[in-house]
């Protein structure tokens, strides 16, 4: 049996799905191959593919020009400008205040 594909924590909570006859079939079959109860099969694969889909929605990918306007950016800064520089002084100025 795949050890590493077993859940680490206690199981309290429930969940249920309605599958079909083959959606059910395959599952099992890849929870077979992999040595593994239908249970953890599902478990596992939610585990990754939920992992998976929150690492995709927080990671920034960038195309090869978006790195090079980024990183010009970062090591040729345009001005500040007129109302940055404007933000900045009433900045400064209320933090003397605290």
């Amino acid at each position: 049996m795949n050890s590493e594909a077993k859940p680490k924590h206690s199981r309290s909570d429930r969940l249920e799905a309605r599958v079909s006859k083959d959606q059910k079939e395959l599952f099992q079959r890849a929870a077979d191959i992999l040595g593994l109860t239908l249970t953890d099969f599902m478990i596992s694969s939610m585990h990754n593919a939920a992992v998976r889909a929150i690492q995709e929605q927080e990671m920034m990918q960038l195309t090869g020009r978006d790195r090079e306007v980024f990183l010009e950016a970062l090591q040729n800064p345009p001005a500040p400008s007129e109302k940055l520089q404007q933000a900045a002084k009433r900045y400064k100025q209320a933090m003397r205040h605290w």
